[in-house]
């Protein structure tokens, strides 16, 4: 077997509830508050809150022009791309176009448009269907738009695996740059359901806080006192490079990407195997991925939802995997769950914990729940000496995957 290709983030970019950019959302973490809110455009449905990414920054982060032809999971996408390259240093009129890959997670695409569509043809009034309609809400088309806005013509893929599409995209992104297909990959996910087709089929399956009393304290991973999770939007990029290639470019490192499994639990449509045997099995493929024991670990990006069933599954796998507990946040607790994007941001907050030695908290955690026991950062930011963390997300159809950055 071939030695695995060294592979660097070099470039990093957020659009979240907490602020467009990688500052302002890394500033709203360390708050260690959620962001939930009541969303207007949810008003009068069974849920009406949900953490929205600010319309205002949005627009004028995406660029005038894009509104009509974009819904806002690829406007997310293309904000967090374009702040990623930026950081990375790159100028793509500079770069081999050919040798830069796009690979974005999106769990569904748009829930925006195509109900709009559905009205106007049950009203036969199909001239008010946008000619915009299909390339305006395909999976696809976040990171089909991300390469035209930067002229990258590697591959560009799109990857849905529910609530884990973002780690798998840069999963495979890591897959693209050991096969040697492309130098660089712009790799995360992207998702947008705040809306009334997200918040009602998800709360029909039971899956969403009601706390409506109580936004702010709604999404409470770990929590005795968790009834589901509060829907989010946003999206996480990361910018990842062969080693060579970006230090021939005298390219800063924040990371290594060393560590990706993915596994299938084939046991439910939407419940975790109740032993987490997939969950698990990613961990350990992970770890060995990465050359690493448990023990190298020094912190845990957790999946953890708020859900009861999810937050109860993951917290034994890690208590398995790690018999020493390392420090444990839920970034869903502060951004809502993000869904397609969720497990890109949350990478994005691994390789930030990893160069800043910090872990942001997790909010509303009063009680640990039943049964847990994990060392969960609450009340505010710890100081933590880290080498090496993992990052883990789960989706529907039983899809797990587990990322392990390491330091530079």
């Amino acid at each position: 077997m071939t030695k695995p290709t060294s592979v660097v983030v070099t470039g990093l970019g957020l659009a979240t509830a907490a602020g467009i950019g990688v500052a302002a959302t890394w500033e709203g973490l360390c708050r260690g508050t959620s962001t939930a809110l009541p969303d207007r455009h949810l008003r009068g449905l069974p849920v009406s809150f949900s953490c929205r990414v600010p319309d205002d920054g949005l627009s004028a982060a995406a660029g005038k022009g894009l509104g009509w032809r974009t819904d806002r999971f690829i406007q997310l996408a293309l904000v967090a791309a374009l702040e990623a390259v930026d950081d990375a240093g790159l100028q793509p009129a500079d770069w081999d176009a050919v040798r830069v890959g796009v690979v974005i997670g999106a769990g569904g695409g748009s829930l925006d448009t195509m109900p709009k569509v559905c009205e106007a043809i049950a009203e036969s009034r199909y001239r008010a269907v946008s000619p915009t309609a299909v390339p305006r809400s395909q999976p696809n088309m976040a990171a089909g738009e991300v390469a035209i806005s930067l002229g990258a013509r590697g591959p560009t893929l799109s990857v849905s695996t529910a609530c884990a599409s973002g780690a798998t995209a840069i999963g495979v992104s890591r897959m693209l740059l050991d096969t040697g297909a492309c130098d660089l990959v712009i790799a995360g996910g992207s998702d947008s359901a705040c809306n009334p087709v997200g918040a009602v089929t998800f709360w029909r399956m039971g899956a969403l806080s009601t706390r409506a009393h109580d936004p702010a304290g709604a999404s409470r991973p770990f929590d005795a006192d968790r009834d589901g999770f509060v829907l989010g939007e946003g999206a996480g990029v990361l910018v990842l490079e062969r080693a060579d290639h970006a230090q021939a470019r005298r390219a800063r490192a924040y990371a290594r990407l060393t560590g990706h499994a993915s596994t299938a639990d084939a046991y439910h449509p939407t419940a975790p195997h109740p032993r987490g045997e997939g969950a698990l099995r990613a961990l350990r493929l992970a770890l060995a991925d990465a050359g690493l024991q448990a023990q190298d670990i020094d912190h845990v990006n957790a999946h953890g939802t708020s859900t009861p069933l999810n937050d109860e599954v993951e917290a034994r796998v890690l208590r398995q995997a790690f018999p020493a507990s390392p420090p444990v946040t839920a970034t869903k607790s502060i951004l809502g769950h993000t869904l397609g994007g969720a497990g890109a941001i949350e990478a994005v907050c691994c390789v930030l914990a990893l160069e800043r030695q910090t872990i942001h908290p997790t909010a509303n955690l009063d009680r640990l729940g039943d049964g847990i026991d994990l060392d969960v950062v609450t009340g505010g930011p710890r100081a933590h000496s880290m080498a090496a963390v993992a990052s883990n997300s789960f989706g529907f159809g039983g899809q797990n995957t587990v990322l392990i950055f390491q330091q530079p």
